[in-house]
């Protein structure tokens, strides 16, 4: 029989009341792989040593959103609008990324996933689009994640092209923060019309290395371009049949 490939997702911090609080993982993640043929875990980020060893669990990685990452792991001082940040988190999550990168293990990263990616590859972050960017669109959107509220054009030389298909797409958009400086080791294939990179991919892929700023998992149950995405990572995740 086929084994179903297992996908680590990296977990958020929430803080429900002063009883209730740890990792947190939105269920559009969790809903997305297993409509796709996959088995959603959660990563708690403890620390790097730790999540590494854990990564032998899984055929495939998801960095998931959530809240902004700590600029002193990108050489800068906070902003006067950054957001909450959980080192712990970031640390985790780094050495996730390149991990994953050195072992040719699948990655998706989406939203700040993406930022994170940038960042242990040696990039920086806008940390804050509303205040740093001149005249930019409306990147943290007032409806339901699962609707579309702009456009993305993507570079028709791209492994994103091959999986959407065209050089156009409506995403969705929760997100004030996004990448700066990109690392050397990745390569824009998507921008909104303000500039802001909406995707990248690694330039040496032996594997699905790909990065999004939007969150195609509340997309994906409703839009099948979306829900590409996810069929073509799962699809790298998968191993060989068992007997």
């Amino acid at each position: 029989m086929h084994k179903k490939p297992i996908i680590g997702i990296t977990g958020a911090y929430v803080n429900h009341n002063e009883y209730m609080e740890g990792v947190y993982v939105h269920h559009d993640y969790h809903k997305s792989i297993a409509a796709n043929g996959g088995i959603p875990i959660v990563l708690p980020f403890i620390n790097p040593e730790l999540a590494v060893e854990t990564l032998g669990l899984c055929d495939g990685i998801v960095l998931s959103g959530g809240e902004d990452v700590d600029p002193k792991y990108y050489g800068q001082d906070p902003h006067r609008r950054l957001g909450p940040t959980t080192p712990e988190r970031d640390l985790t999550e780094i050495a996730i990324a390149k991990y994953a990168i050195e072992n040719n293990i699948p990655l998706l990263a989406i939203c700040r996933g993406v930022q994170i990616l940038n960042v242990a590859l040696g990039g920086t972050l806008i940390q804050d689009i509303p205040s740093q960017v001149k005249e930019p669109i409306q990147h943290t959107q007032k409806i339901d994640r699962s609707r579309d509220s702009h456009w993305v054009n993507i570079s028709n030389n791209s492994k994103l092209f091959d999986m959407i298909g065209s050089e156009r797409v409506r995403v969705n958009s929760l997100h004030h923060q996004a990448l700066d400086t990109v690392a050397a080791d990745l390569r824009v294939v998507a921008t909104a019309s303000d500039g802001i990179i909406e995707a990248v991919e690694y330039i040496h892929p032996t594997t699905f290395t790909l990065g999004v700023q939007w969150h195609p998992e509340s997309m994906a149950s409703t839009d099948s371009v979306m829900n590409n995405l996810f069929v073509e990572f799962i699809k790298s995740c998968s191993k060989v049949p068992v007997l």
